[in-house]
């Protein structure tokens, strides 16, 4: 996430978290963005596994049918 270019915008939040973040000199600003950054990537990370989920299915049925490919030259 690029920190250089930023974008003012306007947003509506809870009135006692704006006052206990103000209280204890926390930048609402960039926990805000902080807290949309983790939210871009839980959201990314549920579409991945809705896309992929029926490719893992198939991958952990193919291991447990056969073995991990590569078992015969693992060293531990």
């Amino acid at each position: 996430m690029s920190r250089s270019s930023r974008k003012p915008t306007n947003l509506s939040l809870d009135e006692d978290l704006v006052s206990a973040a103000r209280a204890l000199n926390v930048n609402v600003s960039r926990a805000a963005e902080e807290g949309i950054a983790r939210a871009i990537r839980a959201e990314r990370e549920r579409r991945w596994r809705d896309e992929n989920a029926e490719a893992v299915r198939q991958s952990n049925d193919y291991v447990e049918k056969h073995g991990l490919p590569l078992a015969p030259h693992r060293q531990f």
